[in-house]
């Protein structure tokens, strides 16, 4: 998470349930790293440029903004009530979703939002606002959906990567904060033919092969034991894809974490595969995590 000195975790809310989910998962993590917490809700009317205001507005206190202000209060009272202690401020911010998000993660220390939203959020479904501020934002993007493994590990996707070793990074200071195990999971393909037009060497041996992987995995965690020594990390490599096996991984899992892309396509560590495959089909929150602009 962004080490930027009083960088809030941000959430963005329109009181839908996958928006609420979202509340909660933030002000649990915003807690748990000691830091302020940001309630953003999108107020698209006044960039309509409408000359016909909406009907509400001549009702006191029941117009869209009126209402926007009783949703954030209500967001704002909530993340209080699920974190004691917690610092909580609440926004109304013109604009639509991807546009205000993307703007408060220049200084977040990270953004959380649900997989699907309604009202202020109206565009926020997976394929949408979730993957443009996966693929875009200055900071890690939190996915709220599935339900977490309370006693599972934080898994993370690792390709060899340096955007890999940014996730392995971020999974490790998440598990420790957390009192977790990490599962270091790579998933690899070649040399076995997927289809037709896939090269593949006539000869081969699968132990080196598999040592090859395993170094991949090794260095992306190198030195991370040391300077989290009470984080067991447990190393895998997997032949298959690996959309299908970090999906089949979230359903233990309390936390999953990829890179905003990786290497090359062969290992699926691209955001548009991988990364937007847990962002639909994940059994536990997702957290993306991309290079730096």
């Amino acid at each position: 998470m962004d080490s930027a000195s009083g960088a809030a975790v941000v959430v963005g809310v329109d009181g839908s349930e996958p928006a609420r989910a979202a509340l909660r998962l933030a002000a649990t993590l915003a807690a748990s790293h000691d830091r302020p917490l940001r309630v953003v809700h999108a107020f698209i009317w006044p960039t309509l440029h409408s000359p016909v205001r909406p009907v509400t507005d001549s009702v006191p206190d029941g117009g869209l903004r009126a209402r926007a202000q009783r949703l954030v209060a209500a967001a704002v009272d909530e993340a209080e009530a699920t974190a004691a202690g917690l610092r909580v401020t609440g926004e109304i911010v013109d604009g639509d979703a991807t546009a205000v998000l993307l703007a408060e993660a220049h200084t977040a220390a990270m953004v959380v939002l649900g997989d699907r939203g309604g009202g202020g959020f109206a565009a926020l479904i997976v394929g949408s606002v979730a993957v443009k501020l996966a693929a875009y934002a200055d900071c890690p993007v939190l996915v709220a959906r599935g339900v977490p493994h309370p006693d599972g590990a934080v898994v993370v996707g690792v390709d060899g990567s340096e955007l890999s070793r940014r996730a392995v990074e971020f999974a490790v200071h998440e598990a420790a904060r957390r009192g977790a195990t990490v599962l270091a999971l790579h998933a690899y393909r070649h040399p076995v033919s997927t289809g037709p037009g896939d090269m593949q060497p006539l000869v081969y041996d699968e132990s080196e092969l598999r040592a090859d992987e395993d170094r991949a995995v090794a260095e992306s965690i190198a030195g991370l034991t040391e300077r989290y020594p009470e984080v067991t990390i447990i190393r895998e490599s997997v032949r298959g894809r690996a959309a299908r096996i970090l999906t089949d991984a979230s359903r233990q899992a309390q936390l999953i974490v990829v890179g905003g892309h990786g290497r090359a396509e062969a290992t699926g560590m691209l955001l548009g595969s991988v990364s937007q495959s847990l962002l639909h089909h994940s059994h536990c929150p997702v957290a993306v995590v991309r290079a730096p602009n």
